[in-house]
């Protein structure tokens, strides 16, 4: 694309001509009329674009927008066995996949000379490497920046003795780790208002990876970084929400079946049957307050104490763990208490130390409900699906397997997408809550959104789709509800992984 000359597309008007009558306080009649670029410039159509993107970004902050990222993966581990969407970072935008995490903080996408980064995937996408020095809108982070003296106080961020530079080093439950430095630049995503799509941005501060190790250093399942959606303020979610730009609440809904699905909504999906319980306060990760656990109704012989939080114990929600976790102590009762209930229909076996049954029907009508009861009266109903695993099949029968775990030495519970899935949740950061449905996630949901006159919206996530174009949205009856949604849709992935 040649470059356009500045004369035409380029003159901003930072001051114009007042007439007398406008002249107060001794205020300048006259004021000075400059252009943002000399007449003889020619200006490049991409730093045009990052221009008009950051106004864009501003007019968001006064108007209902939904923004659709188009999203990939399965909970499956015998396929996928994550969540990943793609984001645009820079000017120029570059694109980077990016898994979905709500048990860590921070957005992060690997960068140049980075140790240890995969070159190539076996999701079948390519991987790209973040350079602050191509984009025109980069700058990176000092530690005297506020931004970092918050990452400091959430153990986000650290300084550098080196250069004055904010960075970071994270350690993830499996092992494997990260570390590198912090830059700001935009965030781009297409913003629909009304019906019309709006380019738009806003600027993050987001790390730039020069080194991994353990798994993330595979290329089985590698991306270009981890997406976190925790509640820190180095979060993207708290940085968007302290902008004006969304509300401080997400919700998903991930498909369990075939080959995954379902939406992301950096918003609240309404839904009539969602409950709620309150957060554990002043906890780093989606900490909530598990009492107890039934099957078949009949509540567990287990300690209360087992579940409560602490600093080695608790129930931690993350969408980033493939399966589920059960406190060391819950694990036994928990598995004997199933494998009791279906003595009598199936053949229990042991399956490299996991518990599984043979099987010749479906397990709806054989296993039973699981519930996970929570404080202020609110049960999670798991069903068969929800902690079994089908893992093989010998002649006529399935195997399936529990497919909770059980850490040695460990009283942490870790929801994973094995029980996150088909059900709605959201995350209300505001009311320190997290709500959640059972809900069937091939269908469209409600996402409520607030105008900048007052009055509140259903959006129709359904109508939603990266296939579409022009997209449109239909609004339903006014309700109260959060001020702006951004959605996004998980597209499916039809890649067979096997671990």
């Amino acid at each position: 694309m040649p470059a356009l000359a500045a004369g035409i597309l380029a003159v901003a008007l930072v001051t114009m001509f007042l007439p007398p009558p406008a002249v107060a306080s001794g205020f300048p009649a006259t004021l000075t009329l400059e252009r943002a670029f000399p007449l003889n410039q020619r200006v490049e159509l991409d730093e045009l674009k990052a221009r008009d993107r950051v106004r864009h970004g501003r007019f968001l902050q006064s108007s209902v927008g939904v923004v659709d990222f188009p999203v990939e993966g399965t909970y499956d581990p015998y396929r996928v066995g994550l969540y990943f969407t793609r984001v645009l970072l820079g000017s120029p935008p570059k694109e980077f996949y990016v898994q979905i995490d709500t048990g860590s903080d921070v957005l992060w996408v690997s960068c140049g000379s980075c140790n240890g980064c995969p070159q190539s995937s076996g999701l079948h996408i390519p991987l790209n490497f973040f350079d602050p020095g191509s984009s025109s809108t980069a700058s990176l982070i000092s530690c005297s920046d506020q931004r970092c003296s918050l990452g400091v106080q959430s153990s986000d961020a650290g300084c550098s003795s080196q250069g004055n530079q904010c960075i970071y080093t994270f350690q993830y439950g499996d092992g494997s780790g990260t570390s590198g430095y912090y830059v700001s630049d935009l965030l781009n995503f297409d913003a629909i208002v009304g019906s019309s799509v709006t380019n738009s941005s806003a600027s993050i501060v987001f790390g730039c990876s020069i080194s991994q190790t353990g798994d993330l250093t595979k290329s089985d399942r590698a991306v270009d970084g981890i997406f976190g959606f925790g509640q820190q303020d180095m979060s993207v979610i708290s940085q968007l929400s302290s902008q004006g730009i969304t509300p401080k609440v997400f919700s998903h809904c991930l498909k369990g079946d075939g080959g995954g699905g379902g939406i992301l909504v950096l918003g609240e999906i309404v839904e009539e049957d969602i409950v709620y319980s309150p957060l554990v306060p002043s906890q780093p990760h989606y900490n909530l307050n598990l009492q107890s656990i039934s099957v078949n109704g009949k509540s567990l012989a287990i300690d209360p104490e087992v579940f409560a939080t602490s600093t080695n114990r608790g129930t931690i929600v993350d969408s980033g763990t493939t399966l589920a976790y059960l406190a060391e102590e819950a694990y036994d009762p928990f598995v004997g208490a199933i494998t009791e209930a279906v003595s009598q229909s199936v053949r229990p076996l042991l399956s490299k130390g996991t518990q599984c049954y043979l099987i010749t029907s479906s397990v709806k009508g054989i296993f039973p409900t699981v519930s996970l009861n929570f404080a202020g009266g609110v049960s999670m109903n798991l069903k068969p699906e929800d902690y079994l695993l089908q893992q093989n099949s010998i002649g006529d029968a399935a195997v399936w397997c529990i497919g909770f775990q059980k850490i040695q030495g460990q009283g942490i519970t870790i929801l994973g997408d094995l029980v996150l899935k088909d059900k709605i949740f959201v995350y209300d950061l505001a009311g320190q809550r997290i709500g959640w449905a059972n809900y069937d996630c091939s269908m469209s949901v409600n996402v409520s959104t607030r105008s900048s006159t007052g009055k509140s919206e259903f959006v129709n996530a359904g109508q939603l789709s990266e296939s579409s174009s022009p997209r449109t949205v239909f609004y339903n009856k006014l309700i109260p509800g959060s001020i702006v949604a951004l959605l996004v849709h998980l597209s499916v992935l039809y890649t067979s992984l096997f671990l």
